[in-house]
């Protein structure tokens, strides 16, 4: 790589972007985690992440991995040809590569004290709201365990019509969906420059990127290499879409060891920030973005629980208008028709109408199923006022 070293200690501190963040999502390539020559995984840096991701953990915060590799490691041991592979054999490699993938993360996590827990989406789970919303919940709920979630995109049955096609844009729509205050690109540059410095020695580094415009979108080079269907242009691409989900975003060399340490301790990057936090984007893109597909009216008690920023349970529910399906954005209203904001309903009309006014303990035995205790939750919700 020309230019500058990929990591100086004395660059620049880390930034509060950093430092103060509780939720990262960390991206790595394929060209980063395999050998080319072997076809199996660098286990040597991956443990070198890996003591970095226990350490993040140990200082409390929460951490997602998504991970490139299955097919990488897959082809070579099925022994497919170099070069393009077709869809068939790509899902082929992603079945055998998977295993070996899955199992590292398992192996390492576990080494660290940490648990490692595997989830492969496509591209409906986190565009189509109520499989967002059980992609969501699940990864919650690892977080909340401590766990370690690795994503990959689900390779084995993604096709070229519904399939992600980077890990790059993935990874920032697993940031957006999760609300994570930042998300790291590890790529084979220590960031932005004004041209692809392989190219243009003479290119200059961006340390900082407060909108991205046209001109930034133009400095972006092509895409990569046999391994990584990423570039650059990828990567300003998942910029937008973390910027635009109040994510800040950082991208830094994943070619030395222990990359995110780097970060804490003054590396060269590129930082991409956000002009408004998770929350407060994700409530703009509910109150404002999504069409809603009914009504939910409230008691004066369940209005005034939602004003303290309470979430919302079935037993304050008066009344229930429109056709909904779970994950769906409905209106909420007072007794008097006001509107008080708007939410993602985490159950689908019929089902809300059955345990509307009960108390949350009896939904398994209305429903038959336990689901959850908020009908809103506080987080999927954004009221008009406060």
């Amino acid at each position: 790589m020309s230019g500058s070293p990929a990591f100086d200690a004395s660059t620049l501190a880390p930034r509060p972007e950093w430092t103060e963040a509780k939720r990262i999502v960390v991206k790595i390539g394929s060209a980063l985690l395999t050998d080319r020559a072997t076809g199996g995984i660098k286990t040597a840096w991956l443990n070198s992440l890996m003591d970095d991701v226990s350490a993040l953990a140990g200082a409390g915060k929460q951490i997602i991995l998504v991970s490139s590799g299955s097919i990488a490691i897959g082809r070579h041991m099925l022994n497919l040809p170099k070069g393009p592979l077709a869809l068939e054999q790509s899902q082929a490699a992603a079945a055998a590569g998977q295993i070996s993938l899955a199992h590292a993360y398992q192996e390492l996590a576990a080494a660290r004290g940490l648990t490692a827990a595997q989830i492969l989406l496509t591209l409906g789970d986190t565009e189509e709201r109520r499989r967002y919303l059980n992609a969501r919940n699940t990864i919650e709920v690892l977080l909340s365990l401590k766990a370690i979630p690795v994503v990959n995109e689900n390779d084995t049955v993604a096709t070229t019509e519904i399939r992600y096609g980077d890990n790059d844009r993935l990874s920032a729509r697993v940031a957006s969906m999760m609300s994570a205050d930042c998300l790291v690109l590890l790529s084979d540059i220590d960031g932005l420059y004004t041209a692809p410095p392989n190219e243009h020695p003479d290119a200059k580094h961006i340390p900082l990127v407060t909108e991205i415009t046209p001109e930034i979108e133009a400095m972006a080079g092509d895409a990569g290499t046999e391994l990584s269907k990423g570039g650059m242009k990828t990567k300003i691409t998942a910029g937008k879409i973390a910027l635009a989900a109040g994510t800040n975003m950082v991208i830094t060399t994943g070619k030395i060891h222990h990359p995110l340490r780097a970060i804490s301790e003054g590396a060269r990057v590129t930082w991409f920030i956000a002009k408004s936090d998770p929350v407060t984007a994700r409530k703009r893109w509910i109150s404002g973005q999504l069409v809603p597909n009914g009504q939910i009216f409230l008691d004066e008690g369940a209005e005034r629980a939602l004003l303290t920023g309470k979430s919302l349970l079935p037993a304050g529910v008066t009344r229930i208008d429109g056709s909904f399906d779970r994950g769906d954005a409905v209106i909420i209203r007072s007794a008097d028709g006001r509107e008080l904001g708007r939410g993602l309903v985490a159950y689908a009309a019929a089902d809300a109408r059955r345990i509307m006014g009960k108390r949350s303990s009896e939904i398994v035995a209305i429903l038959g199923y336990e689901g959850r205790n908020t009908l809103i939750h506080r987080d999927d919700m954004a009221l008009t006022r406060t």
